[in-house]
């Protein structure tokens, strides 16, 4: 069982829909973007990407990842990022057609190329907001 993510973090995960992935494979690492959909029930992220892109390759040879999502400015007082690690897992059956529910209902263009649909799941989060005050980072942890 997990402790509870802060609903500063979950607001801010409900703002974006954008987030970069990182992954590594024989100590080269990768980095693209995704459109994710959060489920704040399960703090799970789902994205769809190929499994056949670099990324793909190495989510499928490692499964541990991080993600960032964050607020582009210049104005340091608003500086808010997430930084996130976790497992990904590639789904299947039926839990791969309720996520592509979910996914097409938040971007119905992506039928276009729905590709294979990943889940991430959140071992650690370090949330950083400066408008809390410089450098303040909210810290949430699976125990």
């Amino acid at each position: 069982m997990a402790n509870e993510l802060d609903k500063r973090i979950v607001e801010f995960i409900a703002q974006h829909h954008v987030l970069s992935l990182a992954t590594v494979i024989d100590n080269k690492p990768y980095t693209s973007n995704c459109f994710y959909v959060y489920l704040p029930d399960e703090n799970a992220f789902l994205f769809t990407s190929d499994p056949e892109t670099t990324h793909g390759g190495h989510m499928q040879s490692n499964n541990n990842v991080g993600l960032n999502i964050f607020l582009e400015t210049n104005a340091v007082g608003k500086i808010q990022g997430l930084q996130i690690t976790g497992k990904v897992k590639a789904l299947e059956g039926v839990e791969e057609k309720k996520a592509k529910i979910s996914y097409l209902k938040e971007y119905p263009f992506a039928v276009l190329k729905l590709e294979t649909m990943w889940k991430v799941n959140p071992n650690f989060m370090k949330f950083t907001d400066n408008r809390l005050g410089f450098g303040k980072k909210l810290i949430w942890e699976e125990y």
